[in-house]
């Protein structure tokens, strides 16, 4: 079984390629498997951690259930055991969620990130039973806690990982956000058995607090900025660290109005398509009609990365 000292560095959130006629209501075989497996054997040769599948970003929330097969049976046989792969189970009910987690194990996946259902507000106590049914559902199955408290209606607090904590399969979690307070307390309790997950933009200083790396959608426009950041971070070269990550939030301007979430996560996938490192392809339905300031921010993002890969080049000597 896959442990928290396992994990570590920078985890790459993927989008779930579409193919050319995704976008179409009546399209019902729509995950591009050719240049999936050909951006994830880039991704991981370049020198990327961890490899996580169907987030929010990765459209749990658009996929039918074959074409969500489909994606981790690609994504296992593109990764061949090279990094730890992590299944999205995000699902309305614990278990349609326990049913994905099974498919994910029986494929061979190393674990499963998990958000709280949600189609009502859970109550704290509710979300850490959902976790702990999880885990002791799948006792060999490495759990990541995915924490997205916008999207997922409810915050766990930190005094809730005490409980979390009791199950040694809990491994890790995707955090957004989290206030510095509440990120030093969280990892005075989860130190050495739950490794935690940060936004790209908080490596410094929340690696300095106990972070073991970054959760990333940007890395598939091209990871070598948070590549450099991962190793400024682990040489203690913390200035080096503060300016990329100082860069990475300039580089970066929410795109809609004020709690856009749509499109404040899916900009991105548009934005990959211009940036020539990998092709995602279109939106799926119901996300048809794209305004053109999206558009336009999309193509934005797209040159603001080109701009610091320049900036921070990185070549994976493993790889050579």
């Amino acid at each position: 079984m896959i442990t928290a000292q396992d994990l570590k560095c920078v985890m790459a959130m993927m989008p779930a390629f579409t193919t050319p006629d995704g976008g179409s209501p009546g399209a019902k075989d729509t995950v591009n498997t050719v240049e999936l497996e050909r951006a994830v054997d880039r991704i991981i040769r370049d020198g990327v951690d961890v490899v996580t599948t169907m987030g929010s970003f990765g459209e749990c929330h658009t996929l039918l259930p074959g074409e969500k097969k489909k994606l981790v049976e690609a994504t296992l046989g593109a990764a061949k055991k090279r990094v730890p792969v992590f299944i999205g189970c995000t699902t309305l009910n614990t278990r349609q969620t326990m049913e994905e987690v099974e498919f994910a194990q029986q494929a061979g996946a190393d674990g499963v990130l998990c958000g709280v259902p949600f189609y009502f507000p859970s109550t704290v106590d509710n979300a850490v039973q959902f976790y702990l049914d999880l885990a002791d559902a799948f006792p060999k199955m490495g759990i990541a806690i995915y924490h997205n408290p916008q999207l997922h209606r409810v915050t766990i607090p930190v005094a809730a990982f005490n409980k979390l904590v009791t199950r040694p399969n809990i491994v890790a979690m995707k955090d957004s956000h989290r206030q510095t307070i509440a990120f030093m307390e969280l990892t005075r309790i989860t130190k050495g058995k739950l490794s935690v997950f940060c936004n790209q933009s908080q490596c410094y200083p929340y690696m300095q607090f106990g972070a073991v790396g970054c959760w990333s959608i940007s890395a598939w426009q091209g990871p070598s900025p948070l590549l450099r950041l991962r190793d400024a971070c682990y040489a203690g070269d913390w200035e080096l660290a503060k300016e990329i990550c100082l860069d990475l939030n300039a580089a970066y301007k929410a795109p809609g109005r004020p709690g856009d979430l749509f499109w404040r996560e899916n900009a991105h996938k548009l934005a990959m398509n211009e940036s020539g490192y990998c092709t995602p392809g279109p939106l799926r339905p119901p996300f048809r009609v794209v305004p053109q300031e999206i558009l336009d921010h999309a193509k934005y993002m797209a040159a603001k990365w080109k701009e610091l890969c320049e900036k921070y080049p990185y070549k994976n000597a493993a790889a050579a």
